[in-house]
């Protein structure tokens, strides 16, 4: 029986090489980031000049680096495509994460993941991606704890799921929404939205059940109470959503995700972290002070009502009391947490939202930045702590190595020897001539203060063993060996390679299915030649390429509409017409495949409605 633990990896986004550097100093295993083209998130691109430089920050501690090239890539593209992915190779980048299939036919030297976006929901389908070569298989968000663990008794790829962070509606890579109602496209990075807009809820015969509200506006996730089960069910790379957060958001949450993976791994001696290094961070972290729509667990415990957010898709914030009396220009409150100048608030009656700054506050009485429509016992909640954003602002976050060190002197000579918690060591020495010490003891004492100094390195000495104590070496002697010594040790890291799974596609994997729907997504000739090798014999170009989305199924989703009004048709609803969603000119018919427990959205807007590509 092999004795070797399992890698568990805490991922981090990254929006620039800044926002990089602070995720791998609150204790990051991993990160992924944006190139310059290709990814889902066209507002978090970075240069591939800037990527080497994130490289070479996070492979001192092990930490790997992953590129985000997840959009589909029409015919067009596939040279740049290739070109891109071979510069990003060549500056160390550890994996690239893809959606377009076209990416496994040009056979890269790295390791590819299956993006979320190739809608990993099932045991066959990740049983398939693993036999075609890749080397992880990144899981839709709306799976349950259930469906993760059937998904890892079928296969040994590595699993990796989403943890905290917005979820999309619909399920990944399947919707187009965005695209039926613009030009843009969530397959090419570039989503409107939509799902966050308010629609009216009508009857084929009209009659309107529901208006104006957000009804596909999910809440976001926050799974931290749930890491242990999912080690426990075969989950090793535990993914913040962020790639458009500030540094702010990412020094607090990923703060938060290190301890909570770190608590988790001390009751599974089976377990241990990717990377190495200890972060030191001078805040408590707490993510109901970051931006976040009312985080829940989303399906993980199954199929469930409560997951949406109609009155507003924005973060409302963590309640903080109600208002007492309002006044002329302020208000008294009851609260059970301080508020203070500066932070933003968000007063809440039935269907009414508020949003303002306090400008001032003396006691329990506040000034908001704005009076109107403000009333006594509307609930307060707020969404902008200024204290606590000033408090990450100000501190000092640090990661660093454990290291041990070695000195011997001699008559002739001061050696000092350097030791990580990875074994890797280098030495510095000096040839002198030396007078016996006049006190012994002061100058054992004074040696080990020399060589636990750290500085500004990514080292934390932690243990000096001295011999020869009886020779005075100086001290500004001990501090160039141990200054050059470190400086060797974190060269040498550098130097380090990461371990790598990359992974061939011989052709003999059988994709599940014969047939490819428009909402496969293959738009070039290399995704077709791949599906082609795997046994598929029939395909319907992407629907991101078609004229227009009339009649098509725009989105698929775990959420269905019906569930969270109390209106679902497995529980005896009286509610059996046909049901549409309306958003001005944009009307979409509600598709409940009850079999499944799913929801299915057929584009039934105007024929004016063109797309162009």
């Amino acid at each position: 029986m092999s004795n070797k633990k399992r890698k568990i990896e805490l991922l981090c986004p990254a929006r620039d090489y800044r926002a990089a550097i602070a995720a791998v100093d609150c204790g990051a295993d991993a990160l992924y980031i944006g190139a310059e083209g290709f990814g889902a998130r066209r507002a978090a691109t970075n240069s591939t000049a800037d990527i080497a430089r994130v490289v070479d920050y996070a492979h001192l501690f092990g930490v790997r680096v992953y590129v985000t090239l997840n959009t589909i890539l029409y015919e067009s593209e596939l040279k740049e495509a290739e070109a891109l992915a071979r510069e990003l190779i060549d500056v160390g980048v550890d994996a690239l994460i893809v959606q377009d299939m076209a990416y496994r036919e040009m056979n890269l030297p790295v390791e590819l993941h299956a993006s979320t976006q190739v809608c990993n929901m099932t045991a066959e389908g990740a049983k398939f991606l693993e036999e075609s070569g890749f080397t992880r298989v990144i899981l839709e968000r709306a799976l349950s704890l259930e469906e993760i663990k059937a998904i890892r008794q079928a296969t040994t790829v590595d699993l990796e799921c989403f943890v905290h962070g917005a979820i999309c509606v619909g399920h990944s890579g399947r919707c187009y929404l965005s695209r039926s109602q613009s030009s843009r496209s969530g397959n090419r990075g570039e989503c409107s939205q939509p799902c966050r807009l308010t629609y009216d809820l009508v009857t084929e015969r009209g009659e309107k059940i529901i208006s104006g509200k957000h009804l596909l506006s999910v809440k976001d996730f926050d799974l931290s109470a749930r890491i242990g089960e999912m080690i426990d069910a075969g989950v090793m790379s535990f993914k913040i959503e962020g790639r458009l957060k500030d540094d702010n958001y990412i020094k607090n949450i990923v703060s938060y995700y290190r301890q909570a993976i770190d608590k988790a791994l001390e009751s599974r001696s089976d377990c241990e972290r990717l990377s190495v290094g200890e972060s030191e961070i001078e805040f408590t972290p707490d993510p109901k002070k970051s931006f976040t729509r009312d985080g829940g667990e989303y399906m993980f415990s199954g199929k469930r009502s409560g997951v949406a957010s109609f009155n507003t898709p924005k973060a409302v914030g963590e309640y903080v009391g109600s208002v007492a009396v309002v006044g002329k220009r302020d208000i008294k409150v009851i609260t059970r947490e301080r508020l203070n100048a500066g932070d933003g608030v968000c007063f809440i009656a039935g269907d009414g939202i508020i949003g303002t700054n306090i400008n001032r506050v003396e006691g329990n009485i506040i000034e908001p930045n704005r009076m109107e429509g403000i009333k006594a016992g509307m609930e307060i909640y707020r969404n902008y702590d200024h204290r606590f954003t000033q408090n990450i602002e100000r501190s000092r976050t640090r990661r660093t190595i454990a290291v041990s060190c070695n000195l011997n002197i001699t008559q002739h000579n001061i050696t000092a020897a350097f030791t990580d918690v990875e074994g890797i060591t280098t030495t510095a020495s000096r040839s002198v001539e030396l007078e016996e010490a006049k006190n012994i003891a002061k100058m054992v004492a004074v040696a080990e203060e020399q060589m636990i100094k750290s500085g500004d390195t990514i080292f934390r000495v932690t243990e000096v063993a001295v011999s020869g104590g009886e020779w005075f070496a100086p001290a500004k002697v001990l501090a160039e060996i141990r200054r050059e010594a470190l400086a060797l040790l974190a060269s040498k890291r550098a130097e380090q390679s990461i371990d790598h799974d990359i992974r061939s596609d011989d052709g003999t994997a059988r994709y599940p299915e014969r047939r490819l729907s428009p909402q496969h997504n293959v738009v070039n000739s290399l995704a077709r030649h791949f599906y082609k090798r795997h046994g598929v014999e029939h395909i319907v170009e992407g629907l991101d390429s078609w004229a227009t989305t009339r009649g098509e199924r725009v989105m698929e989703s775990s959420y269905c509409i019906r569930r969270e009004i109390g209106e679902c048709l497995k529980r005896g609803s009286k509610l059996r017409d046909r049901l549409f969603i309306e958003h001005g000119r944009h009307r979409y018919l509600l598709d409940f495949d009850c079999k499944e427990c799913r929801m299915r959205l057929i584009d039934c807007s105007e024929p004016e409605n063109r797309i162009k590509r």
